[in-house]
């Protein structure tokens, strides 16, 4: 099938901001090419990168119709609109939000930390806290961090299937809420981490190598992952809090993260902060919300959007409890054990 034009006409390569804004050839203020950099590839590469990037679009343009041609099932006069292409602009553009002031986590396999800002933040300490600023729905940035997220507790479940451990998760996490809490926390940032493959074992030796109590059981290993994470999630919402100079009241937690009750109870007590929880299928129901805004099925801004959002499903809020110099206490290990932090 093809993309044709109101005239009829085939459609023009375009391609959408939310994810050109990943490749690092965007001029995140104005939303366009950098022809700074574009002049630097031709200059020193030879590459002719102005004669080869697309036209950009923001999302909920709606780009034409579909021409069917020999696919039956497409309805001909469909539309093609382009939504926020990037999985993590779908689904912060889902986020629930009804009140400024909010830090999102999209977790998944990774946990993307930040905030919805109305312009980046581009200053030397933002780079060495290793924030990126890529562009989200209605002219905002998505200023956020990539922690490693429930890839080790995915990992950790496929090694024990593989060794024949009928481990079920939901039992999983219930056991784990019966650990003593903070035994022992590891750097998830660790690149160690990052390959697939025996992790139970990886995060048992990190745990020994720093002078703590190596977690043994499916259970304790994933106490071990969840009390790492909350640790992860309080020093990306504090870091892009502080370097965006911005006041953060509340926690929204999206994605398949948000069914982990453990994991959101703990975030919330780790940043003393409220943690809202849900939709898990963010990115799905933001590309619909985009498509039906753009199709004029629904109406307005952001605001109506999370409205609609809010109402597509059940949010669960977790209010933090105990103290949070626990955690600070718990950070502290991986400080001493020659990983700042």
């Amino acid at each position: 099938m093809t993309i044709v034009s109101a005239t009829g006409s085939p459609g023009e390569r375009v391609a959408e901001v939310t994810n050109a804004s990943t490749t690092g050839l965007l001029d995140v203020r104005r939303r366009t090419w950098s022809t700074e950099v574009t002049a630097a590839l031709e200059r020193d590469l030879g590459v002719p990168a102005a004669g080869l990037l697309p036209d950009l679009v923001e999302p909920g343009t709606v780009l034409g119709p579909l021409d069917p041609g020999d696919h039956a099932e497409v309805v001909a006069g469909t539309r093609l609109v382009a939504v926020g292409s990037h999985d993590t602009a779908s689904a912060v553009a889902a986020v629930p939000a009804t009140e400024p002031g909010f830090a999102y986590i999209s977790c998944g396999t990774w946990s993307l930390v930040g905030l919805e800002l109305p312009a980046p933040v581009t200053t030397e300490a933002s780079r060495a806290a290793n924030f990126t600023n890529e562009l989200g729905l209605d002219g905002t940035v998505r200023y956020l961090r990539n922690v490693m997220g429930l890839w080790l507790l995915q990992e950790s479940l496929r090694t024990w299937h593989a060794g024949g451990h009928d481990v079920d998760l939901a039992t999983l996490l219930a056991q784990a809420a019966e650990v003593p809490p903070l035994r022992c926390v590891i750097d998830v940032d660790d690149p160690a981490f990052l390959p697939p493959g025996g992790m139970p074992a990886r995060i048992t030796a990190a745990a020994a190598s720093t002078g703590q109590p190596p977690p043994t059981t499916p259970a304790e290993v994933t106490r071990c992952i969840v009390d790492s994470l909350a640790p992860a999630h309080r020093r990306a919402v504090h870091q892009a809090a502080e370097l965006a100079d911005r006041e953060v009241t509340v926690v929204h937690v999206v994605g398949g993260g948000s069914r982990n009750a453990l994991l959101c109870q703990l975030t919330a007590d780790a940043t003393g902060l409220p943690v809202l929880a849900g939709p898990a299928e963010a990115t799905a129901l933001g590309n619909i919300l985009v498509q039906a805004r753009a199709t004029r099925a629904l109406n307005g801004g952001l605001v109506e959007l999370r409205r609609a959002a809010a109402q597509a499903g059940p949010v669960h809020r977790y209010e933090p409890t105990g103290s949070v110099d626990r955690w600070a206490q718990a950070e502290a290990r991986l400080v001493s054990s020659g990983r700042p932090r």
